[in-house]
């Protein structure tokens, strides 16, 4: 075992291309699509920063990597220093820590995969793994797909035996969260291992190989929810699930006499409601134009949108798209700048995933 001899670092994932996503991350980093009004990525740095973590590596891609700095820059605004780690590939979880290593030395670190949400805070799991003096940490939470996923074995009482990823016959139904703590001997586990037959280095088989060579590797069910945001149906469940937990009433814009706001609504400043009825729970940034519509429950719709004659339900819409005439729109994903209308007089529900800036006439 590696002795953790300086403080614990992060290490965050936001590269890869978000192939699951599309076409919304045809234009945009996935892990800056909103659940909430909020990029996935602000409730990771927030967590972080909440852990007491000061020091953060972003790993970014070429294409998306200008994006993330954008959003983020140095990390002030959650009270981090922010360093930015280029992968020129998204060759695995595993890569990652390689080309991350003259960052993070020989400091413990957490790996945080950007476009994970749970529903809970992670000091707990950080003072434990401190305590456990282990060279991993993993978090499982049990799914219902673990094929999907890396699933770890474990036996009655609790210890990790086995990982494997995306297993065709799964021995459990125990999936790593994309949370980990290392100490750094898991640097010498990334330089041991081959890649999968994706072609990538993979995490679980570094951790495999810790415990291969009897080093300690301990794991947490999570009891509180976890999201990969990496497909459409997960990405409007972390939005329900962030709504229905976080989201307090909070009017700063304007409401006429003829609307009706109801439970929890987080209004932005600036924004209009003529006319129309919202249901909680719901966010609805700054500067959104709503008129004749019905929106919600479980609806967050972003800066500068405009919605008229129009029902949203169970949706996200990013900033400055137009909805009008739409007779129900549900389960969608809405790209910014979009102009969503009906104009055949037709009554349908329609479930939509469109790209930033298209054009959808129905």
């Amino acid at each position: 075992m590696v002795t953790q001899s300086s403080a614990l670092k992060g290490l965050v994932l936001s590269g890869g291309r978000g192939r699951r996503l599309r076409p919304i991350t045809y234009t945009g980093a996935k892990q800056l699509v909103p659940v909430a009004n909020r990029p996935i990525l602000f409730y990771v740095l927030e967590n972080l920063s909440e852990a007491g973590i000061k020091d953060v590596g972003i790993i970014i891609s070429p294409e998306t990597g200008k994006e993330i700095k954008h959003a983020v820059g140095d990390g002030r605004d959650w009270g981090l220093k922010v360093d930015y780690i280029l992968q020129e590939e998204p060759l695995g979880l595993a890569h990652a820590v390689k080309i991350a290593r003259p960052y993070l030395g020989m400091n413990p670190f957490i790996m945080y995969l950007g476009d994970n949400l749970i529903g809970s805070g992670i000091a707990k799991f950080r003072r434990d793994f401190e305590q456990s003096k282990a060279d991993a940490s993993i978090l499982l939470k049990e799914v219902d797909a673990p094929t999907n996923f890396g699933i770890a074995e474990i036996d009655k009482q609790g210890r990790v035996i086995r990982l494997v990823e995306k297993p065709k016959a799964p021995v459990s139904n125990l999936a790593l969260v994309g949370i980990y703590f290392f100490s750094a001997k898991i640097h010498e586990a990334v330089t041991k291992i081959r890649p999968s037959l994706r072609g990538e280095l993979e995490i679980t088989d570094a951790i495999q190989w810790l415990l291969d060579h009897d080093n300690k590797v301990v794991s947490h069910r999570l009891e509180e929810w976890w999201l990969d945001t990496g497909k459409k149906d997960d990405l409007l469940t972390a939005n329900t699930a962030v709504l229905d937990g976080w989201t307090r009433r909070k009017i700063k814009g304007k409401v006429d006499a003829t609307s009706q706001v109801n439970g929890r609504v987080d209004l932005g400043k600036g924004s209009h409601i003529i006319n129309s009825t919202v249901r909680g729970p719901v966010v609805i940034g700054e500067n959104v134009h709503i008129e004749g519509s019905f929106i919600g429950p479980f609806t967050s719709i972003g800066n500068g949108c405009q919605i008229r004659s129009a029902v949203v339900e169970h949706s996200v819409v990013l900033e400055n798209a137009v909805i009008e005439h739409i007779d129900r729109l549900e389960d969608s994903l809405i790209g910014k700048g979009s102009f969503i209308v009906q104009g055949n007089g037709n009554h349908h529900a329609y479930r939509l995933t469109v790209g930033d800036d298209s054009v959808v006439e129905l």
